[in-house]
């Protein structure tokens, strides 16, 4: 197969389509997700971060629900697919059809909150405050599930702005709930590094029900917290620790809690990482639509294709888009420039550097004339907006010299004005009969007042200059 049209079959392959691809070659040979051979995942927004008092298993399910929305082309009013593949998604080995149910009965109570009231006070009624049932409807038959998530939801699940990559190979390999919670809290700490102080209250709200020796440190972290924090950095993409505090100097009791982490360097983590760099994610993902299948090549590639190498191949294809080189697929040309080391030269960059420069004067030599014209215009509006506003004066005072007039003198002056060629010319625009313009008719009628209001005001100047 030619090599642009290897890189267009691949750009038109989905998420979905690969998930499904692996389940079918993986679910009858009884091999889960978390051992597939290629990346699963989708971009989660952060704030789906802030689930709280949830299973393991109903993360699980919260993270295959959310993951065929973010697959989709629109948002549906119900999502439906095969059961079985649903449950490979989130790595429910068991036919337990009732406990499967409850899971799905504690999703639909699952629901995150959004607030700008400061931990520190008590809200009031100008605080800002979202709480969204993260899904709704589900329904089970014929082997088949069907589920419905709040459309405002969906939007930001599909298209979200602050956001980190969740693989699905990862997030079903953890066995622990507090392990789970925990990966999930950090992720959108792991660009900087660490999580702030976070009381231990919080922390051990985050898996749903933990044991009641959990309220004193040493048996939460000895039963608990450490072991949660071994499978992290067993099973997950990043390498964490944390250290601990009491509330204040005099105090003994340990009350808060802060987590460091750093990305791995295997393939899921690399994947995550060009995620945590949103804006060459944001270029890869918006601008040239690269598929999943191509990010993963780009992760197992990592060592060589550099963010420079990457940035590189970026400008390269940009520049033969816009010279009409690339003929097919913006991001199949794009990852045969990654593969074979394509970039401007220095003699290109200058050549395109120069054409901006002149094209820059170009449009400010335009830009000059815009301004040159504009002004021109400005002017002669307002010469016009003047002069309007004088014969709107004359007509005014022309209106009341008519008004106060007697009848034998407005007599006169219609007959005078109906004569003049003026006068013609706007009876016959309104056509109007001569015969029929009364003095009511004239002070009755807003444009046809002012047309004689003009040739009074004008009249009556006349006979005082000449008197």
């Amino acid at each position: 197969m030619p090599a642009d049209r290897e890189h267009a079959v691949r750009t038109v392959v989905t998420p979905q389509q690969m998930a499904l691809s692996l389940f079918e070659d993986m679910f009858d040979v009884g091999v889960s997700i978390n051992e597939a051979n290629r990346e699963i995942g989708y971009q989660r927004n952060n704030f789906i971060c802030e689930i709280s008092n949830v299973s393991l298993s109903t993360r699980r399910f919260l993270d295959a629900a959310h993951f065929i929305v973010a697959q989709e082309h629109q948002i549906l009013e119900r999502y439906d697919v095969e059961l079985n593949y649903f449950k490979w998604l989130m790595r429910y080995d068991s036919r337990n059809v009732k406990h499967l149910r409850s899971i799905a009965n504690e999703a639909q109570g699952a629901k995150v909150r959004v607030t700008d009231t400061p931990r520190d006070r008590e809200p009031n009624e100008d605080d800002i405050w979202i709480q969204v049932q993260m899904v709704g409807l589900v329904a089970f038959g014929k082997g088949r599930i069907r589920f419905e998530v709040q459309k405002d939801l969906a939007k930001h699940i599909r298209d979200p702005r602050k956001s980190h990559w969740l693989s699905l190979r990862i997030a079903t390999a953890f066995t622990r709930s507090l392990a789970r919670a925990i990966y999930d809290h950090v992720q959108q700490n792991v660009a900087v590094g660490r999580t702030d102080w976070i009381p231990l209250e919080v922390v051990r709200s985050w898996p749903g029900k933990i044991g009641a020796n959990a309220t004193i440190f040493k048996y939460f972290k000895r039963d608990w917290l450490e072991p949660a924090v071994r499978e992290i950095n067993d099973v997950s993409d990043i390498e964490l620790s944390y250290e601990t505090r009491t509330e204040s100097s005099s105090s003994k009791k340990i009350d808060r809690i802060r987590f460091m982490l750093k990305r791995k360097t295997s393939a899921d983590a690399v994947l995550a990482s060009l995620a945590d760099s949103s804006e060459l994610y944001k270029t890869l993902k918006d601008e040239f639509n690269l598929s999943t299948v191509q990010f993963t090549e780009i992760s197992e590639n990592r060592d060589a294709w550099t963010d420079e190498r990457i940035a590189q191949a970026v400008e390269y294809t940009r520049w033969n888009i816009k010279r009409g080189q690339v003929k097919k697929s913006p991001a199949g040309y794009l990852m045969k420039a990654l593969k074979e080391d394509w970039k401007m030269s220095e003699a290109e960059r200058t050549m395109v550097s120069v054409q901006s420069q002149l094209r820059g004067q170009e449009s400010e030599t335009a830009v000059t004339k815009a301004n040159a014209q504009a002004r021109v215009a400005e002017s002669v509006a307002s010469i016009a907006a003047k002069q309007r506003a004088k014969m709107d004066e004359h007509a005014t005072k022309g209106r009341e010299c008519f008004i106060e007039a007697t009848p034998e003198e407005r007599k006169t002056l219609l007959r005078i004005w109906m004569s003049s060629n003026e006068g013609k010319l706007v009876l016959r625009r309104m056509k109007l009969e001569p015969a029929s313009v009364t003095d009511d008719v004239i002070l009755n009628h807003r444009e046809l007042i002012w047309y004689v209001g003009q040739f009074v005001f004008l009249r009556k100047q006349a006979s005082v200059i000449s008197s």
